[in-house]
């Protein structure tokens, strides 16, 4: 399964950032612009720029600016017009410096804003601070499990629902100082099989997804569909059948209900 767009985080503070157009779109553009840290300027500054947005009622107008941005080797937003966009900017929940993007590549800014305003009210304000600290935590957790996967399984289990660090509790960050300085390494996980009701990522099961996003190991028959393979971790070792799975851990099996 593809998806509309590759999602970016675009560090832009210090630096300057084309903005083209006046009245309430362009004043949200350099507001957007300033949040980040960046240097709104015009497009006679464009050649100390990366990044441009177009904010012009006029369509005539805004495609002729987004041309010259572009030859001058700009990536360009230009606002309500989505098939001339290089990016596109979605909705963001702030919890600094825990970032949500909502995006609809475009389609619909309404409905990404509605889904935003959804998660504000389940994620809790000191989110940010939970990031904050295990930032802080990262040279002691480095040293009471210097291998890898040890640390990353111990984070998995504190973060996970109910765990000691769960990110949904609000009190959370309060417990990251002791947690780091006192976790045991858990116990590396089983093998576990998989077997698909169908080929629709939808249909998995609460644990099934969970368990796919958790896995170090993903061994899957030739015909498991990309869509539901994409549920697991980005960095986890994906192999297709047949394997020798005797001596693995932390692994998961995907096969097809026949």
């Amino acid at each position: 399964m593809t998806i509309g767009s590759l999602p970016l985080f675009h560090r832009v503070r210090g630096t300057r950032v084309v903005v083209v157009g006046e009245g309430p779109m362009g004043e949200a553009k350099r507001r957007l612009v300033e949040r980040a840290g960046g240097i709104p300027c015009s497009e006679a500054e464009a050649h100390q720029a990366r990044l441009a947005f177009v904010a012009l009622e006029d369509e005539r107008a805004a495609r002729a600016a987004a041309q010259r941005l572009k030859s001058l080797g700009l990536l360009v937003n230009v606002a309500d017009r989505p098939e001339l966009c290089d990016f596109t900017t979605p909705s963001i929940l702030d919890r600094e410096p825990v970032l949500l993007a909502i995006s609809t590549s475009g389609a619909s800014a309404g409905l990404a804003k509605h889904i935003r305003l959804r998660l504000e009210r389940l994620l809790p304000d000191t989110l940010g601070n939970l990031a904050t600290a295990l930032n802080r935590a990262r040279e002691t957790l480095r040293a009471r499990f210097p291998d890898s996967n040890d640390r990353r399984r111990a984070l998995d289990e504190a973060l996970d629902e109910g765990g000691a660090l769960d990110p949904f509790d609000g009190d959370a960050f309060d417990r990251v100082e002791a947690w780091a300085a006192d976790s045991a390494p858990s116990a590396p996980r089983d093998v576990v099989t998989i077997v698909l009701a169908s080929d629709d990522p939808d249909d998995l099961t609460i644990r099934e997804a969970r368990l796919l996003g958790m896995a170090d190991i993903v061994v899957h028959a030739p015909e498991v569909p990309t869509a539901i393979l994409d549920r697991s971790r980005a960095d986890a070792v994906r192999r297709s059948l047949p394997m020798d799975t005797s001596d693995l851990v932390g692994l998961v099996v995907i096969l097809r209900r026949d």
